[in-house]
């Protein structure tokens, strides 16, 4: 057995709507008491900004970590987000994990008024902006609480990504989907997929595979005693798959709750996956997955 299939659990939900401060106090005060370990907070365009957030969600909580889940970095200046990232962390008193991506919703960028570079493009920007962040962090001023910074999550699925993901990253955030070109369609990642994406990252990384934290994002949980009916209407996610083959679709669980605990299980022994999060609308459902394995 290596590290990543023997690392402790831990749980993240990724938090996407806000009702007001209250509101907001109460979801990341009730995540915290379900036993969740982190709180993300998605940047996207018509959600809350990320920053302030977690800021906030730190503030209500004690112990969880908090995560931009994860920040777009084309919207960005690198200075400038090394402040925003600096100033945040030490807010939140060194709970802040650093999660960046490249962004990949076009009709975002339409609406903000910025060109939709290509992809390799905003990957690029991506590596240029992790190195800029660095040098901010430990020359600049406003500094972060931690040093040399905060630990760094990088999520993709495609090859450059994952590359760049095996190099820099604290932390590997496996979406289990493959988007298309402008973000308008999506497509899963069965178990064998997935697999070989986990291998790409280890022969990336190397030595120092042991050292990463492997993240997956489960895109729905449902806890049932009716797995067949749960699994064709799962189908909605893939239409083109059986529900039989939705089954094995690692980014979907869906059982009673001891069921979904076994795979959770057998996903970390398969692929290594000990960080697991989840969205906000199955913060409770899958509450009672982390009580059976904790």
């Amino acid at each position: 057995m290596t590290a990543a299939t023997t690392r402790a659990f831990r749980f993240g939900v990724n938090m996407v709507a806000m009702g007001g401060r209250s509101d907001w106090v109460d979801k990341c005060r009730r995540a915290e008491e379900l036993g969740y370990d982190v709180i993300g907070a998605p940047d996207h365009l018509g959600l809350p900004a990320p920053f302030p957030a977690l800021v906030l969600a730190a503030e209500a909580t004690e112990r969880v970590r908090l995560c931009p889940y994860v920040i777009n970095t084309s919207f960005y200046n690198p200075a400038l987000l090394a402040r925003e990232v600096a100033g945040t962390d030490q807010l939140v008193d060194g709970r802040l994990e650093l999660g960046l991506g490249t962004g990949y919703v076009k009709a975002e960028f339409d609406a903000a008024g910025l060109p939709f570079s290509a992809p390799g493009e905003r990957i690029d920007h991506l590596a240029n902006t992790i190195a800029e962040l660095r040098t901010h962090f430990a020359e600049g001023a406003p500094r972060p609480a931690q040093q040399p910074g905060p630990p760094l999550l990088l999520a993709g699925q495609r090859d450059r990504m994952l590359r760049l993901a095996a190099r820099e990253a604290d932390i590997v955030g496996f979406s289990g989907v493959r988007f298309n070109r402008d973000g308008s369609s999506a497509t899963l990642a069965g178990p064998r997929e997935l697999a070989q994406r986990v291998d790409f990252v280890r022969a990336e990384a190397g030595d120092r595979f042991e050292e990463i934290e492997l993240n997956v994002l489960i895109q729905k949980v449902v806890v049932t005693d009716d797995r067949a009916t749960a699994l064709d209407q799962l189908r909605q996610y893939s239409p083109d798959l059986s529900a039989e083959e939705i089954g094995e679709v690692p980014i979907l669980l869906a059982g009673t709750a001891e069921q979904i605990a076994e795979q959770v299980l057998a996903q970390r022994k398969a692929f290594g996956f000990s960080y697991v999060t989840v969205h906000e609308p199955d913060l409770e459902t899958f509450a009672r997955v982390i009580r059976l394995l904790r």
